[in-house]
């Protein structure tokens, strides 16, 4: 019986590699930061344990561009109702600033920085 090609593909690579990213854990607590907004709990999703590629993309079009795909990025599937309550810039600022303090960031510091 021969196997289908797509099932070579999914085998594991036994080829000796450099680094093994998938044994990295994060070495700092990945607890959520919950906020009360407009009478409803929102969850982030704690900055590090973000996709950092669509932060890149979000990053690219300026700092607010860089927010608002940080905050999209972190409330994931409540991000659509978040919208619709909107959020004034006063606002968005002191949450950025809270957020990134409990995710252990300086304020000014990128989403897609290394933490040291």
């Amino acid at each position: 019986m021969t196997q289908p090609k797509n099932a070579a593909a999914k085998r594991p690579d036994d080829k000796p590699f450099d680094f093994n990213l998938d044994a990295v854990q994060s070495e700092v607590d990945l607890t959520p930061f919950v906020v009360q907004y407009k009478d409803r709990r929102w969850t982030f999703t704690h900055m590090q344990g973000l996709d950092i590629m669509p932060l890149i993309e979000s990053a690219q079009h300026g700092d607010a561009a860089a927010v608002i795909g940080t905050f999209r990025e972190a409330l994931g599937d409540q991000w659509a109702e978040f919208q619709k309550v909107g959020l004034l810039q006063f606002k968005a600022q002191a949450l950025f600033e809270a957020y990134q303090a409990h995710c252990g960031m300086q304020p000014g510091e990128s989403p897609a920085s290394p933490a040291s």
